[in-house]
C-alpha cells in the first residue's frame, strides 16, 4: 500500500459534474484528490481486505441472528423498545438488504481491522462506484498509469443486479433530505442504477413523504409508496413522530429495520463480545464494562448512533489526544486504537462496500490529523502487481 503524487486531470471538475458528482468541492477545498494516489497489490486486495470484509459480513449477519431477540442486547446498543419487535419480525422474514460499508483500519501490512460498520445510509457511493473507475480509465487512456493496472470496483455492477432481484413491485421511492446536496445525489445515482435494473424510480424528499388515513406513506401525487430507499437513519426516525408509522410495514424499506444492529457503533463490542479476539476485529467494549480496563493505552471512545467523526476523543492513558465537537451525547463504546494508514500528519482509512452480502469496492478517505470526519478528503486507487 503506497500513496503516490499524482496530477490531477485538466478537466477534473468538468468530468465530476458529468457523472452527477457536484459536491466535488467544499468551501473551496477539493473533497475529491487526485492530486494523490493510493496503489495495492492484488495480494493485498484480495487477501488483507476483500476476504475480511467477506468474513466481516458473515458475521454481522450472525451477530444480528443472535442480537435480534436478545433484549438485553437491545438495551445496551440503545434502541427504542417499541422498535424491539419490528427488529425481530423483520429479520424473521428476511427483509433484504441492499449496501453497506465497513470503515477498515488497514497499513498495508496484515489484515484489515473493523473500525465501524455504515449499514444503513452509507454515502460517498457515487464517488467510489462512478467517479475513481472514470479516473482510472482517464489515466490509462493518457499513459499515465499502465493498461494492466486495475481496480477494486464492481459497485455499479452489483448494485444494477441486487436492485433487479430484490422482489420490488411497482415503483421505487427514493429518499434523502431536501438541502442536502451529497444525499441527494446519492440517490439520484441509486434511481439510475434502479432504472438499469428495470425498476420504475421516484425521488421524493424525505420531508415530503405523507401518511394517508390507512397508514400507508404517499408522495407529493398522493400515490402509495410501497417500496422506499430511504437516505435517512432508522435511529432518527425512531425518536420522530413519524417514525412510528413505520412499525405498522407501511412498505418495503431499503435498508429494512433490522440494519438498526449494525449501523450502530455498539456492535462492534457485540461482535467482540461474540467472536472474541477474532483476527478481523479490534477489542471494543461498551463504555461502563470492567473488561474495557484491558484495553491498554491506546483507546478510542465512540457514541453509539456518532455519524461523520463526529463526538469521537482518541486517548492516551488518562490524556485525551484528540477530539471533535457534535451533537451526539449517550452511551458510546470504548476501542482498542487500529493500525491505520499515516504519513506524516496525514491519517488514511479504508471503506470497504458490499452490495447484497458481497464485498465489490473500496475507497479511501484521507484527514490532515487523526480522527476521519466529513471533511476528509476522498483519495482513489488503482491495483498493479
Amino acid at each position: 500500500m503506497l500513496r503516490e503524487s499524482s496530477a490531477p486531470r485538466p478537466d477534473w471538475r468538468e468530468k465530476c459534474e458529468a457523472a452527477g458528482f457536484t459536491f466535488h468541492t467544499q468551501d473551496g477545498i477539493p473533497y475529491w484528490d487526485e492530486s494523490a494516489r493510493f496503489r495495492f497489490t492484488l495480494d493485498q486486495i484480495e487477501g488483507d481486505i476483500e476476504g475480511p470484509t467477506q468474513e466481516l459480513v458473515a458475521l454481522c449477519y450472525a451477530a444480528v441472528d443472535e442480537l435480534a431477540n436478545d433484549e438485553q442486547a437491545l438495551s445496551r446498543l440503545a434502541i427504542p423498545s417499541d422498535f424491539w419487535p419490528a427488529i425481530a419480525e423483520s429479520w424473521r422474514l428476511r427483509d433484504r438488504d441492499l449496501y453497506g460499508r465497513f470503515d477498515l483500519a488497514y497499513d498495508g501490512r496484515g489484515p484489515a481491522k473493523l473500525l465501524e460498520f455504515n449499514a444503513d445510509t452509507p454515502t460517498a457511493l457515487l464517488e467510489s462506484a462512478i467517479v475513481q473507475w472514470q479516473w482510472l480509465k482517464d489515466l490509462q487512456a493518457g499513459g499515465r498509469l499502465s493498461s494492466d493496472a486495475d481496480q477494486y470496483n464492481s459497485i455499479h455492477e452489483r448494485l444494477i443486479a441486487a436492485l433487479g432481484q430484490m422482489g420490488i413491485r411497482g415503483r421505487l421511492h427514493l429518499a434523502a433530505m431536501a438541502d442536502n446536496e451529497e444525499d441527494q445525489a446519492t440517490i439520484l445515482y441509486l434511481a439510475d442504477c434502479a432504472a438499469q435494473a428495470g425498476l420504475e424510480p421516484a425521488m421524493v424528499a424525505i420531508e415530503q413523504i405523507g401518511v394517508d388515513a390507512r397508514g400507508r406513506f404517499t408522495d407529493l401525487q398522493d400515490r402509495i409508496i410501497q417500496t422506499l430507499f430511504k437516505l435517512y437513519p432508522w435511529e432518527w426516525m425512531a425518536r420522530e413522530a413519524f417514525g412510528g408509522h413505520t412499525l405498522a410495514r407501511p412498505c418495503q424499506f431499503i435498508e429494512p429495520v433490522w440494519k438498526m444492529l449494525l449501523s450502530n457503533k455498539g456492535l462492534c463490542a457485540e461482535l467482540w463480545r461474540l467472536n472474541p479476539n477474532h483476527p478481523n476485529l479490534l477489542p471494543s467494549f461498551h463504555e461502563g464494562d470492567p473488561a474495557a480496563s484491558s484495553l491498554g493505552n491506546a483507546v478510542v471512545r465512540k457514541p453509539l448512533h456518532g455519524r461523520e467523526g463526529a463526538n469521537i476523543e482518541i486517548r492516551h492513558g488518562a490524556r485525551i489526544t484528540a477530539a471533535t465537537g457534535g451533537p451526539y451525547a449517550g452511551p458510546a463504546i470504548l476501542q482498542a486504537a487500529g493500525a491505520v494508514f499515516r504519513e506524516g500528519d496525514r491519517t488514511a482509512i479504508l471503506g470497504s462496500w458490499i452490495v447484497a452480502g458481497q464485498a465489490c469496492g473500496l475507497c479511501i478517505r484521507e484527514e490532515d490529523g487523526a480522527i476521519t470526519t466529513n471533511r476528509a478528503r476522498f483519495i482513489p486507487h488503482y491495483i498493479y502487481s
